[in-house]
């Protein structure tokens, strides 16, 4: 199996502080976003291995696994002996964790279950944890012996997934929910920046057969009056006629509901588009950083003109 190194798909140092990786990780997901890239399947890949490997490095205990994991991977490579006969044994879904601990993936749900066509590569699934790229059990696999409890976690414990809907204000400030679960009741924190397809793991909650842990998939639905596109939201505002043509602020209020004035500049078109930097959603890692709100701006055509409106209507529309 390739091992990934996650510092060198980012471009920073091993030491480097969580500002640098964070920083590396936005510079080049905006290089390799799908959106900017339509059609590049090396672009793709890359926008996948940089976001596996910020998923790792943003996250203290994965990275500090990470890091002993490529401590002793190098050793075994060092001594000359195959990579096909390390012992994984003690790295196998990550090391147990303490009971009780809530954990928040974002992306496909599929992919923490190890359903097809997942974004984690085999690398990730191993170390950490799923079913794509986990050990098979099989006679002769020199990863017979321990493997087996890896070999399909999700599917054999459908009644530990759990689905969960918020709205769009909800995943704005964090949300709580109460679960009856297996005779217990259970209060469950969705963290704010929580998207569709965000995880949330509830570890030792699971009822299915040997308990486990409990996993809950978030859906967010759709707001009347907000679009969402990543971290960012989208919205329109009516404007008046005369706003648009001379200029002047228009009120309007954002998802955490306070009222920012927008400055329209003289002879605006309609649906241009404005920016509110840092007015759109808190990130998902980082709850302390938001992406941007934008504005379009929709005409409001007066109604029921008088006669002098009229007159001077026509005054202007012959002035042209």
């Amino acid at each position: 199996m390739e091992y990934k190194d996650y510092y060198q798909a980012l471009g920073v140092a091993r030491q480097a502080e969580k500002a640098e990786i964070k920083q590396a990780y936005r510079r080049l997901a905006r290089k390799y976003h799908p959106d900017m890239n339509a059609g590049d399947k090396a672009a793709e890949e890359k926008f996948k291995e940089n976001n596996e490997a910020y998923e790792v490095l943003s996250d203290p205990e994965k990275r500090r696994l990470y890091d002993q994991f490529g401590s002793q991977w190098k050793q075994w490579q060092r001594s000359g002996r195959s990579s096909a006969d390390f012992d994984w044994s003690q790295w196998v879904g990550g090391g147990a964790r303490p009971g009780g601990q809530r954990h928040v993936y974002s992306g496909d749900f599929q992919d923490l279950f190890g359903a097809g066509g997942g974004v984690f590569s085999d690398f990730f699934q191993q170390l950490f944890g799923g079913g794509r790229g986990a050990p098979t059990g099989r006679a002769g696999d020199p990863f017979a012996g321990f493997g087996g409890r890896m070999q399909q976690p999700a599917r054999s414990q459908p009644a530990n997934a759990q689905p969960v809907e918020i709205s769009l204000r909800e995943a704005y400030h964090g949300a709580k929910r109460l679960l009856q679960i297996g005779g217990r009741r259970l209060e469950i924190t969705i963290p704010p920046g929580a998207a569709n397809g965000t995880r949330v793991r509830i570890a030792g909650a699971g009822t299915g057969l040997g308990g486990g842990d409990l996993y809950l998939k978030v859906t967010v639905s759709e707001d009347a009056q907000f679009k969402r596109r990543g971290d960012d939201l989208q919205m329109s505002v009516g404007v008046d006629l005369y706003t648009l043509l001379l200029g002047g602020e228009v009120p309007t209020t954002t998802l955490d509901g306070r009222t920012v004035m927008l400055n329209i500049p003289p002879e605006t078109e309609n649906g241009q588009r404005f920016r509110l930097r840092g007015r759109g959603m808190p990130e998902l890692k980082d709850p302390q950083q938001h992406g941007d709100l934008y504005v379009a701006v929709q005409a409001q055509l007066p109604k029921q003109l008088s006669a002098e409106e009229k007159s001077l209507l026509e005054k202007l529309k012959n002035l042209r």
